[in-house]
């Protein structure tokens, strides 16, 4: 994806231009902090494309594509604090380099910034991508919701899963697209063709997140290796076990849930996971997700070059190892 780099660089410089005040520096240097770690940047990228698709310069919508950056920003310093996570993309995560406080308030600013940057330019989408993002706003909060409940809950399905991370992670894509395919003046029926491209994508990419927290390289997600087993939850990996578990390896899942070692912990449950092909199945679901996205592609009316950066990106993204 040679024309990646360009678009995540302008997002970048859009990031580093925010000027931020200097004070409190309490609240505002936290936030620099977390914005300059780094990121894969591709929920705004899809905002500029999902414009790009239907004829409009992508720049024209860099405020809206901040704006989801900053959005996902805050969902990321707060999901820390809910999940406990020492560290983001190799860097000491804002609740433990600070304090928990500080993750809430700054989390909470880059929330209201995202709205600043969200009502910026054309003002005839402004009412459309405010009801939008409202809406994934919430759904985000419900499936991280969802995603609590699970940790106490003896009864979760594959089904349900899916139906948390479509809420949690995968609006927010298709979220991204349509508001940049609203800023191209999309017909409906292609705003929300671009927006279930997104979603399907965004589903798959989660399985790929899931797939990769076990079976990925640490210094290559940024992320602790195995963090989902080390704090028992309830990924498709663990659920795929369950489903194709014998009552005898149904009980190991038992009694590994309270190792306290988190390496031998980590290393059993991934020998247990190969021998009921966890990883194969998953990946099968992911396949599913990735053949609806392109179906939904398929049928948005624009020419087929328009896409090509598209199904580019949705391959990459499912093909990653980071």
């Amino acid at each position: 994806m040679e024309w990646f780099p360009a678009y995540v660089s302008k997002i970048e410089k859009e990031l580093e231009g925010l000027n931020l005040p200097q004070s409190p520096e309490g609240l505002y240097e936290p936030i620099r902090y977390f914005l300059g770690i780094g990121g894969k940047r591709v929920r705004p990228v899809l905002t500029m494309l999902g414009a790009e698709l239907f004829g409009k310069k992508h720049d024209e919508t860099l405020a809206q594509a901040l704006a989801i950056e900053l959005f996902h920003n805050f969902t990321l310093v707060h999901d820390d604090i809910m999940d406990g996570s020492p560290i983001r993309r190799t860097f000491k995560t804002v609740h433990v380099k600070w304090d928990v406080n500080t993750g809430i308030l700054s989390g909470d600013a880059l929330l209201i910034m995202a709205y600043q940057n969200l009502i910026q330019g054309d003002s005839t989408c402004i009412q459309e991508n405010m009801e939008l993002f409202n809406r994934t706003a919430l759904e985000v909060c419900e499936g991280q919701q969802l995603d609590l409940d699970f940790e106490n809950s003896l009864d979760v399905s594959v089904a349900d899963y899916l139906e948390m991370i479509r809420l949690k992670t995968s609006v927010l894509l298709g979220c991204a697209l349509e508001i940049g395919a609203t800023m191209a003046g999309a017909s409906e029926k292609d705003r929300k063709a671009v927006y279930n491209f997104g979603q399907n994508i965004g589903i798959a990419f989660q399985i790929q997140d899931d797939i990769l927290d076990l079976y990925g390289d640490s210094g290559k997600t940024g992320k602790q290796s195995g963090g989902d087993v080390i704090n028992n939850k309830k990924t498709i990996l663990h659920l795929s076990a369950i489903n194709n578990a014998s009552q005898e390896q149904l009980e190991i899942i038992k009694q590994l849930q309270s190792v306290q070692d988190p390496v031998m912990k980590v290393e059993r449950t991934r020998e247990l996971y190969d021998q009921l092909s966890v990883k194969a199945n998953c990946e099968e679901h992911l396949k599913q997700y990735l053949n609806a996205a392109m179906t939904a592609l398929n049928e948005i009316n624009v020419p087929s070059e328009n896409k090509s950066k598209l199904e580019e990106l949705a391959h990459f993204l499912i093909q990653r190892d980071f």
